[in-house]
């Protein structure tokens, strides 16, 4: 069953996700008949970085080097499904995926998954996909019978598989509606590392006390080659920025390590940050509720602990 992935790129470079979805598109073809993988990409990229895709699965990729808002690109998808052939399109679970995925599905009255945490299996009449519920309290397993599905997945979820092999690549120029949405400014995000792309996330909360004392987090991330993040009082009071927030209402992350600092542990906080693979948590409130859900806690001042774990990290990284 030939299987579509949609993949952005910035800057000239895949994201992350980009190849994760290619990944999962090609584990998902080999499970239900072994077709081939598309890859449909938007955004400017040089050739060797389209044909970089090939390494993890895609046989053919669809280059659309046209701006385009979702709209636009939601034709374009469905325009290199139909091309393609495709049964199953993958699309990451991010905030274009969370713009496009609902509207392809209704299009093609399609079924539609999202927020799967797990490749799916196959079933008596379709396949199987994993996805949290109840902001992460439980694991649904759903079933999608439908001939045409529509997954979206979540980012760091299932990981990048190489399988090698190359792909062929073609500029791809279908007929897109044109954008409605006037470009005013554009403001760049800030930090060293893309916060969704992340697998390392240094986050802290109003126990911090003020934006003046952040140079501890950005150290402490600097030092671990981490991104940075924050509750969503501190970026609703203005001491980070917006796209920093993350929790149930902002950024959903699933790092290989979480460090939450000077954050107490609200439901919707945890909501977003509950899928990483471990969590440290380090309160000076031994009551907080983020210690519940913490692999690893510290009960003790932010502003005496930061600077030894930062010294610890700078020892460590120098002796290996």
């Amino acid at each position: 069953m030939s299987v579509l992935a949609f993949v952005e790129s910035a800057n000239g470079k895949i994201k992350k996700a980009g190849f994760e979805g290619v990944s999962y598109a090609k584990n998902t073809a080999d499970k239900t008949g072994g077709g081939a993988v598309t890859a449909i990409v938007f955004g400017a990229a040089d050739a060797a970085e389209l044909a970089s895709l090939g390494e993890y699965g895609a046989t053919t990729v669809l280059h659309v080097s046209n701006e385009a808002d979702t709209t636009g690109m939601l034709d374009a998808v469905q325009a290199a499904a139909e091309k393609a052939g495709a049964k199953t399109i993958i699309f990451p679970f991010d905030v274009l995926g969370k713009a496009i995925a609902p509207r392809l599905a209704a299009r093609l009255g399609a079924g539609l998954v999202s927020g799967a945490i797990a490749y799916p299996e196959t079933s008596g009449s379709g396949i199987v996909v994993k996805k949290n519920v109840f902001s992460g309290k439980a694991i649904a397993h759903v079933e999608m019978a439908t001939d045409i599905k529509v997954i979206a997945f979540s980012p760091n979820a299932t990981g990048l598989n190489k399988v090698g092999g190359t792909a062929n690549v073609e500029a791809f120029a279908p007929n897109m509606r044109a954008s409605r949405i006037k470009q005013v400014e554009v403001k760049k995000q800030e930090g060293e590392i893309p916060l969704p792309e992340a697998e390392l996330v240094v986050s802290a909360g109003r126990g911090m006390k003020g934006p003046e004392n952040w140079g501890l987090i950005e150290e402490l991330a600097h030092v671990l080659g981490a991104a940075t993040a924050c509750s969503r009082p501190v970026s609703d009071i203005g001491w980070r920025p917006h796209h920093e927030h993350v929790g149930q209402t902002g950024i959903t992350v699933r790092p290989n390590l979480y460090i939450a600092v000077g954050i107490s542990g609200a439901i919707q906080h945890l909501a977003g940050v509950n899928q990483s693979k471990v969590i440290v948590v380090i309160n000076k409130d031994p009551e907080a509720p983020f210690f519940k859900a913490a692999d690893y806690g510290i009960v003790g001042d932010a502003f005496e602990v930061l600077p030894r774990l930062i010294e610890s990290v700078k020892k460590f990284k120098a002796a290996h």
